[in-house]
């Protein structure tokens, strides 16, 4: 087993020199220091790469699918990275390719459920028990895309085996789920009313997950599962969070906490 960190760069070098193969997934998720996280992330990728300059050795990165100039009505895999967001992720991994690493991304949603979820969904949960509603912004309607963590799983698989430099693919089951979907799941599992919240009153019902609750972010998935032969088998997001096990104690995620 090697151990490291995103600010161990020396770890990270050795451990990418030796393997066959490097999944990039980890990220600083402290919004409230988000430009250093970024920053972070950028150095470790470069890290990784120079370690894999020549070696034909695959290096994939983790980006995700609300940090896209959307062309169409969904996201695709054609679609470019926003050049103002903080994150650099697809930015940095492409740089490494000019250089000759097989780099290649996988785009995640902004929700990866399953057992041992500590993402958005249960922390819209535990934003729930504290204000006593399960809210929405505005008509709720916004949506947002899914996949199952083992279905994401598979992905990155098949992405490190088979995934050609410069490619970007999708890590999208559930297109788009309105996000008033969520927040009646919720609601209904908790036994509070669901509500809806203007966009000015959002920040203060939803702290800093805000900016993510209203936005609008269908994705598509169909260049990926063509190309890699991917295809989502396990549970909905919606029929996935509709268990017991959702409502119990979880591991959030919080401003200053790490993960993908």
């Amino acid at each position: 087993m090697h151990r490291g960190s995103l600010e161990d760069l020396d770890s990270l070098r050795s451990g990418a020199a030796n393997s066959d193969g490097v999944i990039h997934t980890a990220f600083i998720h402290d919004f409230l220091n988000y430009a250093a996280s970024a920053e972070a992330d950028a150095r470790a990728i470069e890290t990784l790469g120079s370690a894999l300059v020549g070696s034909g050795r695959p290096l994939v990165v983790t980006s995700g699918t609300l940090l896209l100039q959307r062309q169409g009505p969904l996201a695709t895999e054609q679609d470019e990275s926003a050049p103002n967001f903080p994150r650099r992720s697809e930015a940095a991994g492409f740089a490494m390719a000019r250089q000759g690493v097989r780099v290649s991304v996988v785009r995640l949603p902004p929700s990866v459920h399953g057992d041992g979820d500590h993402g958005f969904v249960p922390r819209l949960i535990a934003i729930a028990r504290e204000k006593g509603a399960s809210a929405y912004v505005g008509d709720g309607l916004n949506h947002w895309p899914a996949v199952h963590r083992l279905d994401a799983a598979r992905l990155f698989r098949l992405a490190l085996e088979k995934g050609t430099t410069g490619s970007r693919y999708h890590g999208v089951a559930d297109q788009g789920v309105p996000f008033r979907e969520i927040a009646q799941i919720i609601g209904r599992r908790l036994n509070v009313p669901v509500i809806s919240k203007l966009a000015g009153e959002a920040a203060e019902h939803f702290g800093w997950i805000a900016n993510f609750a209203g936005v609008d972010g269908p994705a598509s998935s169909d260049e990926t599962q063509q190309q890699l032969g991917w295809r989502p088998t396990h549970a909905s997001l919606t029929s996935d969070i509709d268990r017991p096990a959702y409502f119990q104690a979880t591991t959030e995620v919080t401003p200053a906490a790490g993960g993908r």
